[in-house]
């Protein structure tokens, strides 16, 4: 298929990154395994952050988790997200756009890497995670105090931007607050020449989550977390999505096309590679 020049503006690569890995077990990982009738067998979770970029643009989704937050967890680094990015050819200096899809360890861990972009966030989220509910320990568990104080470092430093329900972040790209395992959860929606692409984050961590209808253990809001998956099943069976990827999927990898040289080879995948990637400018923007 040909693009027209304004239509290939709208159409993205998306790039995952695995950064880091960790095994548990099925009891651990969802709400009330037991209920299900399953053994409970060993589930390894990876973690990831996601790149997406044309040749007008680069947008970064969610950050990873800090060296501390990875070690207070005895978490393992397969690589320091900070490098994965520079590996793509993004350094703090030219200070892309960041999408923040919940603002846990594992998504905020390095956000004062880019301590000049613009930061997105649902407001909903934004304002739970400043408020006194943030420290009890049901929440709690999922946060680093450090990470959270850059966070509102970056709203008095006036680059961040709040959105309730749904935003247009640029021609194509599209961020949406579903909620469930955070107040304000969002995905984030992408067209490639492939289709468009549902970055679920942790709206659903597992594709079995969605298709099996089964809860992760740690959620915020269950009808929403529910409210979610239908929201996604539908989008796919319908066909206004192709492609989701969730956010800990060891099997996510191997359904995209892989990177296959270069320091990232085994750890990164693509969707929509046909599109050009190489940004003809700095990719420092204000997204309106």
């Amino acid at each position: 298929m040909t693009h027209t020049t304004a239509e290939s503006d709208a159409l993205y690569e998306v790039t995952i990154v695995k950064y880091g890995t960790r095994q548990g077990h099925r009891s651990e990982i969802y709400l009330n395994h037991h209920l299900y009738g399953r053994p409970d067998e060993p589930l390894d979770m990876d973690y990831f952050v996601w790149v997406v970029r044309n040749a007008e643009r680069t947008i970064v989704v969610d950050t990873g988790f800090s060296r501390a937050g990875g070690d207070n967890r005895k978490r393992t680094f397969l690589i320091q997200p900070a490098e994965a990015f520079a590996h793509l050819g993004i350094t703090p200096e030219q200070a892309p756009p960041v999408l923040v899809t919940h603002a846990h360890y594992d998504h905020i861990g390095n956000l004062d890497h880019f301590d000049s972009s613009t930061v997105t966030i649902a407001a909903s989220e934004y304002a739970f995670w400043t408020s006194p509910l943030a420290v009890r320990k049901q929440f709690h568990h999922s946060v680093e105090d450090a990470e959270l104080d850059a966070l509102r470092a970056v709203h008095d430093g006036g680059r961040l931007r709040t959105f309730e329900g749904e935003i247009q972040i640029a021609p194509g790209i599209t961020m949406r607050e579903v909620g469930g395992h955070t107040p304000g959860q969002s995905v984030v929606l992408v067209d490639t020449a492939e289709g468009r692409v549902l970055l679920a984050s942790d709206a659903v961590h597992y594709y079995e989550e969605y298709e099996d209808d089964i809860p992760f253990a740690f959620v915020a809001d269950l009808p929403a977390m529910y409210r979610g998956f239908d929201l996604i099943t539908e989008l796919v069976a319908s066909g206004e999505v192709a492609h989701v990827v969730p956010g800990h999927d060891p099997d996510t990898l191997n359904r995209f096309t892989p990177v296959a040289d270069g320091p990232l080879a085994g750890l990164a995948a693509t969707i929509g590679g046909t599109t050009a990637t190489t940004p003809t400018h700095s990719t420092k923007e204000t997204i309106a």
